[in-house]
């Protein structure tokens, strides 16, 4: 369990955060998906793609909703660099316009590997939404279609990223400033 004796300093509040989705839902929707997927990158992604969605819906599309569990940690902290699947996309892509929405953009395996993934599995397209893009970060050439905010470089929570399974909840996107960080919890939290 984590103390409570963490300061959180707000990176990006609820307001702005919410004000960004509407916009990307309408850049989203001047695309003109056809039969759009919207297939988000669980955990950390679930707040971002909930309120993205619903900002789609208002911007007149009506997306189908899948999920895909990736993984690329051997003790949650630590990334291997192998990306894994841990639940798989049940609906069939082929043919369809494909939104594919993670919580942050680093290294970059993680999206390109589902990226490649959705492709291989006959996508007409898949198009990328994060909600936090780190460009400094890249281990692989990808660039994002639809990105939230440019993040520094800082290890974020909330808004669904956590440290040890803490802080998803928050509506906002901040950093832990602490005194007493333990330097493997703080490690790049992407493939």
């Amino acid at each position: 369990m984590m103390s409570t004796a963490h300061r959180i300093r707000v990176l990006f509040d609820e307001d702005t955060i919410a004000r960004r989705n509407e916009a990307l839902a309408q850049e989203i929707a001047a695309a003109k998906p056809e039969n759009l997927l919207v297939v988000a990158v669980l955990k950390g992604s679930f707040m971002f793609a909930a309120d993205l969605i619903r900002a789609l819906h208002r911007a007149g599309l009506t997306p189908q909703v899948e999920f895909v569990h990736l993984s690329s940690y051997l003790d949650g902290t630590v990334s291997t660099g192998t990306v894994t699947i841990l639940r798989d996309v049940e609906s069939d892509v082929r043919g369809r316009d494909v939104l594919l929405v993670d919580d942050i953009l680093e290294s970059g395996r993680t999206v390109t590997f589902a990226k490649d993934l959705l492709m291989a599995r006959g996508a007409k397209s898949v198009k990328t939404a994060v909600l936090l893009e780190k460009p400094g970060k890249r281990a692989v050439q990808i660039q994002p279609d639809y990105v939230g905010f440019t993040c520094p470089d800082v290890f974020v929570i909330g808004y669904g990223m956590d440290v040890a399974h803490s802080y998803r909840q928050l509506p906002f996107v901040g950093v832990l400033d602490h005194h007493d960080k333990d330097p493997d919890l703080f490690d790049a939290r992407e493939a």
